[in-house]
């Protein structure tokens, strides 16, 4: 009976505060409540976690459609992800587009110069298969699920305390709102109180949310590097599809010219060769981010180290709080480790200026 009363109470109570929120929400909207605004800082940290979910979002959904065009492979994945089990493996459209052209290659004959071209062209397409296989396992890994991780789990973290503090707010400003009307003393001491402990618990819900949003700087500088993976993978991906495809040009162009024409007629513009490193090279002086390996080893010894070192800086970035150091783009810092540092940031100087900084937007310089 007594626990039976008790959550009697306990209901009406959830209630009475549910209805009070209610009200006080409903009166703000009308102007007829005032509003205990959050302060700059925290508005501004609100603002860059609504930022980052809304683009992760789109960036993460886009390049699931690059990886895989098909929607219906799309859902089936999904779906197949939710169950726990392991989607079934089927051939994805390079490999089936070169068994088919094995499959003819056969049966026109591989004695014959079109049926020989068929087996070749088909067994490169498998090779492009494989390689479309590992791009999309490799981004899956290093990419998506690090976006999927931070809309699914940091940001839903973010949502709920968010909304925990929208409710302290309501109760602190309609706590004010019956201190206003109370008349009589005694009424008045109980308004005080209640203002007071709201207030408390409105402060503490606040600082609570500002230090989860003050992560975000953390987790743009943790997706850069993802990023920079995502480029990674795709820079290996078409360096290997175009030495498959050169490999396969120079077969092609071993045979017969007789062969290679059209209606027994040569072709009067010939196929040009390119030069296999001057691609790659251009390819990878475009990408200074991708040496993952270089970058990670002048960490590592700086690390080790007690000592400092002079670091070039590649994007502007904002401090989240006093504990950071802002950047500018392209200028240069002295950078050091310290123990117990974690292990995406380091210690930045400036002149008399000193704070941490994203190891993602620094190049190491010798």
């Amino acid at each position: 009976m007594n626990i039976m009363d008790f959550n009697v109470k306990k209901l009406a109570a959830d209630a009475g505060t549910f209805l009070s929120r209610a009200v006080q929400f409903t009166e703000e909207k009308l102007g007829q409540a005032e509003k205990t605004e959050l302060d700059a800082h925290l508005e501004n940290l609100l603002s860059k976690a609504e930022c980052t979910k809304l683009w992760t979002e789109k960036i993460m959904k886009q390049t699931e459609v690059l990886l895989q065009p098909n929607p219906n492979a799309r859902i089936e994945e999904f779906v197949y992800e939710k169950l726990d089990r392991k989607a079934p493996s089927r051939m994805n459209n390079p490999e089936l587009l070169g068994q088919y052209m094995i499959d003819a290659g056969n049966e026109f004959g591989p004695g014959t110069a079109y049926g020989n071209a068929l087996i070749k062209c088909g067994e490169t397409q498998k090779r492009i298969g494989t390689a479309d296989r590992e791009l999309i396992q490799t981004s899956a890994i290093n990419f998506l699920t690090p976006l999927r991780n931070f809309i699914e789990g940091d940001y839903k973290t973010i949502t709920k305390e968010r909304k925990l503090l929208q409710n302290k707010r309501l109760d602190l400003d309609a706590a004010k709102t019956r201190l206003k009307k109370a008349k009589v003393a005694e009424a008045r001491a109980a308004s005080e109180q209640e203002v007071r402990i709201t207030q408390s618990e409105f402060d503490r819900q606040a600082e609570i949310t500002r230090l989860l949003l003050e992560g975000i700087s953390s987790t743009h500088a943790h997706h850069l590097r993802c990023l920079n993976d995502f480029v990674e993978a795709q820079m290996t991906y078409y360096a290997q599809c175009y030495q498959y495809m050169l490999d396969l040009q120079k077969q092609l162009g071993s045979f017969p010219s007789t062969f290679l024409s059209n209606n027994n007629q040569s072709s009067s513009t010939p196929v040009q060769s390119v030069s296999t490193p001057s691609v790659l090279a251009s390819a990878s002086a475009s990408l200074p981010l991708v040496s993952n390996s270089i970058v990670t080893s002048g960490i590592s010894e700086l690390r080790s180290s007690s000592g400092s070192r002079k670091a070039r800086v590649l994007y502007d970035y904002d401090a989240a709080n006093s504990s950071e150091l802002s950047l500018l783009a392209d200028e240069v810092i002295t950078v050091y480790s310290i123990p117990g540092m974690d292990s995406d940031w380091l210690m930045g100087e400036r002149g008399n200026q000193k704070g941490k900084v994203p190891i993602t937007y620094l190049e190491l310089l010798n």
